[in-house]
């Protein structure tokens, strides 16, 4: 059991819905909803940024600008490879990532590696950590 009083099993469940509403707005380019997984403090490592963002907001400011500058959208994602480990009420996500997105009016195909630390707070699994790397890292 865990600090959720919930079985292994269906805390596992209720992380992995959390985790597929993340990856389903994401490939969708909800972002709003997107965002919305993710706690106010959570923080982000991209190998894509030059910088930890040690806030949602920040990387909210940091997707408008590629938005605006870049012409970045997603036009799909798939997750595979899942896995889940559970730490009391604070869960660790990992998977193996591909999209599909737009970046200068280019669509290009991008395989990457992500875990994703979820915190059980106010009833609901919210994430508050993300790490990104490229599988390409990974040769």
């Amino acid at each position: 059991m865990t600090g959720t009083n919930q079985p292994d099993a269906a805390v596992t469940e209720a992380v992995l819905a959390a985790a597929d509403a993340i990856v389903d707005d994401f490939g969708e380019h909800r972002t709003a909803a997107y965002f919305a997984g993710f706690a106010e403090d959570a923080t982000f490592v991209f190998h894509t940024a030059d910088r930890r963002l040690e806030s949602r907001a920040d990387y909210e400011a940091l997707w408008a600008q590629w938005e605006r500058e870049d012409g970045f959208r997603v036009h799909g994602c798939t997750s595979s490879d899942r896995r889940v480990q559970l730490l009391g009420d604070v869960a660790i996500f990992t998977h193996s990532v591909h999209s599909r997105v737009e970046l200068g009016g280019e669509v290009s195909e991008v395989d990457e590696r992500e875990t994703i630390v979820f915190a059980h707070r106010d009833g609901r699994w919210v994430a508050v950590h993300e790490h990104l790397s490229s599988a390409a890292d990974a040769a």
